[in-house]
């Protein structure tokens, strides 16, 4: 077409309007060339505002389309909690952020990692906590207990249940049928760290046909909001119970991908003893190196900068090629 055009300019005789019109047109073009090759191999990001719930607060989504994003290929999914805090520094709270986009592109440049999408769910902070805390190994503890936690950090029911209702019934649904990925168990996975760690190790164990693999970084393994360190017995009012959930609802060993981590600075440093303990009982259910992996990181805190730090390897663990 635009060599037609070129040709008619050429042969025919033209006034300096229509001659001026057809330059800026073949510029137009030239421009439009030039660009769909930067415009094809860089990520980018796509804001849901409200995502629509029967089953929980409203929130926002972030959908992060990878390098080369095409409809004719198809992606693995990653889905992430306290999605606010993943891609922006400039927006969050603290001045941190995961800084999940430049990791997943640079592992996706060296072909470390297979071709993959994130959703970030965004955390209502008010309901965090209830949203957040496996709701099943909640009802394992007693009465006492469970009404302690309902009132004094959640200042709610327990949501978790229906915060995965709303990921598993709702958003990957959406997710399924707007983007080019796949829909089956082995290319869906979950990651969170902190108390988004607990949620993600639930989701595994409720929803074991769903995800092929979590990973749980500085996992909040007391389950505890810290006021409450100094009230309770946490390991025996509260880890042991979550392990005993544990040992009943967790996939088959070596069925998927498991992965937990966490430091020894800040809230990290009470972490070792009860995540020890959870050690012990994966071994004694039989799981292994390369399906589950936990990693200590000596003077690392409980922070989105350390957590960025290390964000590789989960990714690598789960995704890698």
């Amino acid at each position: 077409m635009l060599l037609f055009v070129l040709d008619k300019i050429v042969n025919q005789p033209m006034n300096f309007n229509l001659m001026c019109v057809m330059q800026k047109l073949m510029v137009s073009r030239l421009y439009l060339i030039l660009l769909l090759p930067i415009m094809s191999y860089s990520q980018s990001i796509e804001h849901i505002e409200d995502f629509q719930s029967k089953y929980i607060q409203l929130r926002n989504i972030d959908v992060l389309l990878p390098l080369g994003y095409s409809q004719d290929s198809k992606y693995n999914v990653l889905y992430m909690h306290d999605g606010q805090m993943l891609f922006d520094s400039t927006s969050t709270w603290n001045g941190q952020e995961w800084r999940v986009d430049e990791t997943i592109l640079k592992l996706q440049q060296d072909n470390r990692i297979k071709p993959t999408i994130v959703v970030a769910i965004s955390n209502i902070p008010e309901l965090r906590f209830a949203e957040y805390f496996p709701q099943k190994g909640l009802s394992k503890m007693s009465e006492p207990i469970q009404a302690l936690i309902k009132t004094r950090q959640f200042n709610s029911d327990p949501l978790a249940d229906a915060y995965l209702k709303f990921l598993v019934e709702e958003l990957k649904p959406y997710i399924d049928n707007k983007y080019s990925v796949y829909r089956d168990k082995e290319h869906t996975f979950i990651m969170g760290s902190s108390m988004g760690g607990l949620i993600s190790l639930y989701a595994l164990c409720e929803y074991p046909n769903v995800f092929s693999g979590a990973a749980c970084l500085s996992m909040h393994s007391p389950m505890l909001a810290p006021p409450l360190f100094d009230n309770i017995d946490i390991d025996s009012d509260v880890a042991k119970p979550f392990r005993d959930y544990l040992k009943e609802s967790l996939p088959s060993s070596n069925s998927c991908k498991l992965y937990i981590d966490y430091g020894d600075q800040g809230l990290d440093a009470y972490y070792d003893i009860y995540q020890s303990k959870i050690d012990e009982l994966l071994v004694s259910l039989g799981w292994k190196y390369p399906y589950w992996k936990t990693k200590f990181f000596a003077a690392e805190d409980h922070s989105e900068r350390a957590w960025a730090k290390r964000l590789y390897i989960p990714l690598e663990f789960m995704l890698g090629n």
